[in-house]
């Protein structure tokens, strides 16, 4: 177990995410002998030594290994992040440090460009522009949308090592930023991040993706189903608002009766139905869809000639709450992103 949730300290990137991978799925075990909050310690530690060893490969020219090392330290201080408890001191400084090692990505690897993007009553988007590992020509990219709970920038450390090489563009926005825009304008917000990048020579405009994580699947569906340039999205498949639509009805009629499945059966393909592209559901974990819920809109699905694919995280249960195998789970969910964009293009047929 050690061996597991203790790598080498080289630079290595696919082992590091394989060890912080074989670490949280055996984190139920882990945490019997060493608590939680020592074992983000750990990670901190882990994720301090590969910034340093960053830092020690740029001062003798090793560029390339300096920035595997810069990556291998976002990825272990990720899974101290999702360790340390609320009000744990020992996490507290762990988001900084995540930014310290995103500057020195942006700043030796293409660089990480704050954007303002225009939308109309003079308002402007911030958002943070990624673009594809050693691309000569235009790329698919990918919005994403940050969960209600973190700013962009966790997102952003979180992502970096998991789409470093698989040939996507990037453009990262804050649920913040989107949500709070006045009813029916969060559409609009994004469809200018759409018009942004369409505009953007490196960017193919018919390869635009979208991902919403956490809370922000939903805001993912609306959008993929308004907007018909998106052609993937990682959302909730329409669940979120079937579950408040019924609450409402339930709230109105004061009844507690459980809706007739056939009924409910035919509004989830209403709301599949919308969505004219590829799309994928993440359930269970920190996301806003159960588990049965989206077997359900599978099953429902399959009635129809909707290309839908469904990713479970999974879940470690801890004395602290739940938590999630991040590294399976992005590699699962932006796997199916190049796959739907990157490996099926046209280009790659020819």
């Amino acid at each position: 177990m050690d061996g597991a949730a203790w790598p080498q300290v080289r630079g290595d990137l696919s082992s590091t995410r394989w060890g912080a991978a074989a670490f949280l799925n055996n984190l139920e075990a882990a945490c019997t002998s060493i608590s939680r909050s020592e074992w983000a310690i750990r990670w901190t530690n882990i994720g301090d030594a590969h910034r340093l060893l960053g830092d020690t490969n740029i001062e003798k020219g090793y560029f390339d290994e300096a920035a595997e090392d810069w990556l291998c330290a976002l990825t272990a201080f990720e899974v101290a992040r999702r360790l340390a408890c609320e009000h744990d001191p020992e996490g507290a400084g762990v988001p900084a440090k995540i930014n310290t090692v995103i500057q020195k990505v942006g700043a030796r690897q293409q660089k990480i460009e704050r954007v303002l993007i225009d939308c109309c009553d003079q308002v402007e988007i911030v958002a943070h522009y990624w673009p594809a590992n050693g691309h000569s020509s235009a790329a698919p990219a990918i919005i994403c949308i940050s969960t209600e709970e973190e700013p962009a920038t966790t997102l952003i450390g979180r992502l970096l090592p998991v789409v470093m090489d698989r040939g996507m563009s990037v453009l990262v926005v804050a649920n913040s930023d989107v949500s709070n825009a006045r009813r029916g304008q969060s559409d609009m917000f994004l469809s200018c991040c759409v018009d942004y990048l369409a505009s953007r020579s490196d960017i193919d405009a018919a390869r635009i993706g979208i991902y919403g994580d956490g809370s922000s699947a939903a805001m993912a569906t609306d959008f993929a189903a308004s907007d018909g340039r998106i052609a993937a999205a990682v959302c909730d498949g329409g669940l979120w608002n079937l579950a408040r639509m019924l609450a409402s009805v339930d709230w109105i009629t004061g009844t507690t009766d459980v809706p007739d499945e056939e009924v409910v059966s035919a509004r989830r393909l209403r709301s599949l139905r919308r969505l004219r592209c590829p799309i994928l559901v993440v359930a269970g974990g920190r996301g806003i869809v159960s588990a049965s819920e989206a077997m359900k809109l599978l099953r429902d699905g399959a009635a129809a000639p909707i290309d839908l694919q469904l990713a479970i995280p999974q879940m470690i249960a801890t004395d602290g709450g739940e938590v999630e195998n991040f590294v399976t789970s992005d590699d699962r969910i932006f796997g199916w992103l190049e796959h739907k964009l990157v490996l099926n293009s046209p280009s790659n047929h020819c």
